[in-house]
């Protein structure tokens, strides 16, 4: 009975991972107001979210205030590398748009409207 719980539970961690997002994983940011980060891209139940891993700025690493935040959330996926429904925050303004993303191998590209000024960047997976 022990080696059947132990190869069920095996198989349903196997299973998660191969179920895991391509999304998922680290992505640095463009600069911003001088500095840039990575932002770790996880599931959020059956949403996507992103929260700000590493900070860096023109002299290296540096330890923002901003460490831990989500940056993104809300990003339902909607097939074929695409993403909707999210919102994303730009710590250099403070301000939180409606976003989307749309990934095509290692690239992310990323916009946000908050009504009709839109901001567009593209990320680059880290690992």
């Amino acid at each position: 009975m022990r080696m059947i719980l132990t190869a069920a539970i095996a198989a349903c961690a196997f299973a998660g991972a191969a179920l895991a997002d391509p999304a998922t994983g680290t992505w640095k940011t463009q600069v911003d107001d001088g500095a840039y980060a990575h932002v770790k891209i996880s599931t959020c139940g059956a949403k996507l979210c992103g929260t700000i891993a590493r900070t860096f700025n023109g002299t290296g690493e540096y330890k923002s205030a901003n460490l831990g935040k989500k940056l993104v959330w809300d990003m339902v996926p909607a097939g074929g590398g695409k993403y909707k429904n999210g919102k994303i925050w730009q710590p250099s303004t403070g301000k939180t748009f409606k976003s989307k993303m749309s990934m095509s191998g290692n690239t992310l590209k990323v916009s946000g409207c908050v009504g009709p000024i839109c901001k567009k960047q593209t990320w680059k997976r880290v690992n």
